[in-house]
C-alpha cells in the first residue's frame, strides 16, 4: 500500500491549470506548454526583441511518443510542473574555445497518462531551445514490477511561422556521405498541397528563415535510442526515429506498426535541439548542444591530446598505393619509416597507417592484431617512440560491428602494447552487423555499438576518430576521447567520384550544417590536383583554399591528407600546415553566407596567435577582415597566404603569394579570392622561425 501513496498524492495535487511557460535567463525565448483538447501535449515558441514585439517562431506544435504498451500523444493529465535556474561555465579538455558558458531556465511538466508518468523536460537559452522525454516511474514499478516501453513513434514536431529555405541530405545517404541540398519549407501547405520535398532527412538541418534569422535543427546527448530523422508534413517538420530491422525489413510491433527503439524505465530520450539566432555568427557560436551532454566522465583526461597528422591513405584513393599486400602495397615497414621521418621533421604529430593488417584481400575478415609480413609493427613503435611520432591504427570492420565489438579488449591491449594510443574506426557497410543482427548504423543497436567502442577505448587511453558514424551529437563532452568522426563527403571523392568530384560550393555549405553537429575528419590538404587515374575527376579548389579549410573545418585531430612528396613541391605553402594548431582558445565566424563562403578567426590555445581562414565557392570575391580581435596596442607579425591574381581552381590551381607583415588591432585586411579559392593568414607576437 505504502508504494501506491506517490501516484495518489500526485492525483491529489492535479490542477486544472493546463498551460505553463518558461522563458530563457534574459528572457529573448520563451516557450510555452499546454495540453490540447483530448490531453494532447503541445508546445510553442516567441521571441522577444529588442523593441518590446513578441513574434512567434513556432506555433503550437505536438509532443510525446507513441509505444506498443501506450499511445503517449494524447490522454494526458498536468500533475504538476518545476522550474529552475541554471549558470555555470566549464573548461574544455579541447574545442573552439577553452571555456564555455551554461546560461540557461528549465522546466518541468509532470504528465499523468492512465498508469504511466511521462514528464517533458524544457531547456530555453537566449540562443534556442530543447526538449526531452523522461520515463522515471509507473504504476508497475510501484508493485515492484519491470515496465518498458516498445517504441513506434515519436510525435516531436516543429510548426515554423515563417517560409524558410533549408539545407538538408536524405537519410539514408550512406555514411551521411551527400551533398547538401537547398530545399524551400511552407509553413503551410503551398496553393498545390505538396511540401518541400518528399524525401525523409537526416538531422541536422539547417534553415534560413524569410525574415533573415536562422535556425539549426538537431539533438543532443544520443546513447541509447535511435538517430533523429526529419520530415516535412502538413507544414510541420516532423520527427521520423531510425527503425529496427529484422531480416532486412523494419521490425513491426504486434499492431503492424514499426519498431524504433526499446527502453526500460527509468530512461530519457535524447534532447531535441533548435538552436533560434538572428545572424550566422551566433548560430555558429551556440553551444547548445555541448551544454545539453552530461560533464566529462573520465577523471584524468591528460592523455586525451589534440594532433595534426598524416596518413598512407591518399596514395590509396588516387591508386598509387593499395591497402592489400601486393606491388603497390602502402602500408609496408620500408613507407611506414619514410612518412614517420618526414612528419618529425616537420613538426606533424602523428602518422595514420591503413592497410597494415591482414583482411584487406576481401574486406570480410579484418585481424586487428596481425600484420601483413611487409609491417613490422615492433620496429616501427619503437622508431616512432625514438621520433616523438605517435602511430595512429586503423580498424576497419568492413562493417561486423559485432565482430570487432566482442574483442575490443584485446584489440585495444595490442595497440597500446605498441603505444598506439589513436585509432581511426570504420564501419564500410550500408547496413552494419551488430549484436542484434544486421542494423542501420544509426538505429539504436548501432548508437549502443559505437558507445561501448568509445568507454571501452577510454579504459586503454585511445582516443576515437569514428569514420562511417552515427551523426555526432555533443558526446564529446562526456567522452572526449571522441575527438573526431566523419559523416560527410569527404576529401577522398575528390579522388574517384564518378561526378567528377565535390563542387566548389559543398565546403562552403558544410561549416553551418554537418560541422555544426561536431568535428568532422574531412582531410584537407591536398596539394596535387592532377589525377592520372581518373582525369575528369579533381579536387574543386585552389590550393590556397585547402590551407583555408585548415581554420574554417575544425577537428581537433586534423589530418593533412597529401604525399609528402606532393608537400615538397609547394613548401613555402606547407609552413602554414606545419604551424596552424588544432586546439583554440577562442573562435569566431567573421563573416558568410551559406553556400557562398565563409571567414573563421581562431586563437591557438594558450598564445595570443591567431590563424584566419577563408573559402569561397565558384565565385571570386573580396574577403573583409577586420582585425578587432587582436590585442589594441600590441604589434604582430602576419604570414598571408592568398591566391595570386590569375588564380582560378580550374585552370591555374597553383598561383599563390605570400606575404609578411606587420598589423595592429585597428587593421582591416582585404583579400581576394579566387574562383574555388581562399586565403589563410598567421597572426603571431613573434615572428615564425
Amino acid at each position: 500500500m505504502k508504494k501506491l501513496f506517490p501516484l495518489f498524492a500526485a492525483l491529489l495535487i492535479f490542477t486544472s491549470c493546463n498551460r505553463v511557460s518558461v522563458s530563457s535567463p534574459e528572457g529573448h525565448l520563451s516557450v510555452s506548454f499546454r495540453l490540447a483538447r483530448g490531453g494532447v501535449p503541445q508546445y510553442s515558441v516567441i521571441r522577444h526583441s529588442s523593441e518590446n514585439r513578441k513574434d512567434t517562431l513556432i506555433r503550437w506544435s505536438s509532443l510525446g511518443l507513441t509505444a506498443e504498451e501506450a499511445d503517449l500523444t494524447k490522454g494526458f493529465i498536468m500533475t504538476g510542473w518545476k522550474k529552475r535556474d541554471h549558470l555555470s561555465e566549464w573548461e574544455t579538455v579541447w574545442g573552439e574555445e577553452r571555456t564555455i558558458r551554461d546560461s540557461h531556465y528549465e522546466m518541468d511538466v509532470h504528465l499523468l497518462h492512465k498508469f504511466t508518468y511521462m514528464t517533458i523536460e524544457f531547456r530555453v537559452f537566449e540562443d534556442g531551445f530543447a526538449i526531452r522525454y523522461k520515463h522515471p516511474v509507473s504504476l508497475f514499478n510501484f508493485l515492484g514490477k519491470d515496465y518498458s516501453l516498445t517504441i513506434t513513434n515519436e510525435a516531436t514536431e516543429y510548426r515554423f511561422t515563417q517560409d524558410a529555405e533549408a539545407w538538408s541530405i536524405p537519410w539514408r545517404t550512406e555514411y551521411y556521405e551527400g551533398l547538401w541540398e537547398k530545399r524551400t519549407i511552407h509553413r503551410e501547405n503551398n496553393a498545390s498541397g505538396s511540401e518541400c520535398t518528399s524525401d525523409t532527412l537526416c538531422s541536422p538541418i539547417t534553415i534560413a528563415f524569410a525574415d533573415g534569422s536562422y535556425g539549426f535543427v538537431h539533438e543532443a546527448a544520443l546513447n541509447d535510442y535511435p538517430a533523429q530523422n526529419l520530415h516535412v508534413h502538413e507544414g510541420a517538420l516532423r520527427t521520423y526515429l531510425t527503425p529496427w530491422l529484422e531480416d532486412g525489413k523494419e521490425r513491426l510491433s504486434s499492431d503492424g506498426e514499426s519498431i524504433k527503439a526499446y527502453e526500460s524505465r527509468p530512461f530519457s530520450t535524447p534532447w531535441r535541439m533548435v538552436i533560434l539566432t538572428e545572424n550566422l555568427q551566433d548560430m555558429v557560436a551556440s553551444r547548445i548542444m555541448l551544454n545539453l551532454n552530461e560533464p566529462c566522465r573520465i577523471k584524468d583526461t591528460s592523455w586525451i591530446k589534440p594532433m595534426k597528422f598524416m596518413g598512407i591513405w591518399w596514395g590509396m584513393h588516387i591508386k598509387t598505393m593499395t591497402w592489400e599486400q601486393g606491388p603497390k602495397h602502402g602500408a609496408t615497414t620500408e613507407n611506414m619509416e619514410r612518412y614517420l621521418r618526414f612528419a618529425q621533421a616537420h613538426g606533424i604529430d602523428a602518422v595514420l597507417a591503413e592497410g597494415w593488417n591482414k583482411g584487406w584481400e576481401d574486406w570480410k575478415h579484418f585481424e586487428f592484431t596481425t600484420p601483413y609480413d611487409d609491417w613490422d609493427m615492433a620496429y616501427l613503435s619503437r622508431l616512432s617512440d625514438s621520433l616523438g611520432v605517435q602511430i595512429v591504427g586503423h580498424n576497419e570492420t568492413g562493417g561486423n560491428a559485432a565482430a570487432y565489438e566482442e574483442d575490443l579488449d584485446s584489440i585495444y591491449r595490442y595497440h597500446t602494447k605498441y603505444g598506439i594510443h589513436a585509432i581511426k574506426t570504420g564501419y564500410v557497410a550500408p547496413i552494419i552487423r551488430t549484436r542484434d543482427g544486421l542494423q542501420w548504423n544509426k538505429g539504436q543497436s548501432g548508437v549502443r555499438h559505437y558507445r561501448n567502442v568509445i568507454k571501452t577505448a577510454a579504459k586503454y587511453h585511445i582516443v576515437i576518430d569514428n569514420h562511417e558514424p552515427v551523426m555526432p551529437t555533443g558526446l564529446q563532452r562526456t567522452y572526449p576521447n571522441l575527438m573526431s568522426q566523419e559523416g560527410v563527403r569527404g576529401q577522398e571523392w575528390n579522388a574517384w567520384s564518378t561526378d567528377g568530384g565535390s563542387p566548389c560550393e559543398h565546403v562552403t555549405v558544410l561549416p553551418y550544417t554537418r560541422i555544426m553537429a561536431g568535428p568532422v575528419d574531412y582531410t584537407p590538404g591536398v596539394f596535387h590536383f592532377e589525377n592520372p587515374v581518373i582525369p575528369t575527376t579533381r579536387v574543386h579548389s585552389t590550393l590556397m583554399n585547402q590551407l583555408g579549410l585548415f581554420v574554417c573545418f575544425y577537428s581537433p585531430l586534423q589530418m593533412a591528407c597529401d604525399l609528402p612528396e606532393h608537400y615538397m613541391e609547394h613548401a613555402d605553402a606547407f609552413r602554414f600546415i606545419e604551424q596552424v594548431p588544432c586546439d583554440w582558445e577562442r573562435s569566431m565566424l567573421v563573416d558568410g553566407a551559406i553556400g557562398d563562403f565563409c571567414i573563421f578567426a581562431r586563437q591557438g590555445r594558450g598564445t595570443k596567435d591567431w590563424y584566419i581562414g577563408g573559402i569561397t565557392d565558384e565565385e571570386a570575391r573580396e574577403a573583409i577582415v577586420p582585425l578587432s580581435m587582436l590585442d589594441e596596442g600590441e604589434t604582430y607579425t602576419m604570414t598571408l597566404y592568398r591566391d595570386g591574381d590569375d588564380a582560378d581552381w580550374e585552370t591555374h590551381p597553383y598561383d599563390y603569394k605570400i606575404e609578411t607583415r606587420k598589423v595592429h588591432s585597428g587593421d582591416t585586411l582585404h583579400i581576394r579570392m579566387a574562383k574555388g579559392g581562399g586565403f589563410a593568414a598567421s597572426i603571431c607576437k613573434k615572428q615564425a622561425q
